[in-house]
């Protein structure tokens, strides 16, 4: 069904394989490219060493989400062969799952665009989720007017449910 959605995906047994800054870099870069290719607009993102999140509206002119599995399987290939490659690990196993959630309520959608926005300072990545470079907190407060920025930033987190039993790290 066409909508915004809430999505996570993480690594199998919740490996840190992207523990790196360029390993970030990559994941986050490929993010992006796949969801743009794929006609995805995403509004908030977080990437870490071993899970990410994102929300994003589906294809404004598809008839519905149907390319979302193809556009995660894209990112989740694309992603696994460049990291075993730099491991020289073929064939190994990098992403577990994913799972979605189709948003319908307006407060629900505020609040997760929240809490990806927020979700370093809630892993202890960041003091402030902005200083956070593979998240779209900085990208967010630049390109939203001040009022919005507010607005979204005031939204209570400590309810939303989302699968995110995840402890990422980052080496620098």
């Amino acid at each position: 069904m066409r909508g915004t959605y809430c999505v996570t995906a993480g690594t199998y047994q919740k490996a840190h394989l992207f523990r790196q800054a360029k390993r970030l870099d990559v994941l986050q870069r490929g993010l992006l490219t796949v969801a743009r290719h794929f006609g995805w607009h995403l509004e908030a993102w977080s990437v870490f060493s071993n899970h990410y999140h994102f929300v994003g509206h589906s294809p404004s002119d598809a008839p519905d989400a149907a390319n979302l599995p193809d556009m995660l399987s894209m990112l989740h290939v694309k992603t696994a062969e460049w990291i075993n490659r730099m491991d020289c690990t073929p064939g190994r196993q990098v992403w577990f799952n994913y799972w979605e959630t189709r948003l319908t309520y307006q407060k629900s959608y505020l609040a997760r665009l929240n809490y990806v926005h927020q979700n370093p300072v809630k892993h202890g990545l960041a003091a402030v989720a902005n200083q956070y470079r593979w998240c779209s907190a900085g990208w967010f407060e630049r390109e939203a007017s001040a009022p919005m920025v507010k607005a979204i930033y005031r939204f209570n987190i400590q309810r939303v449910q989302i699968l995110d039993e995840f402890e990422p790290l980052v080496e620098q």
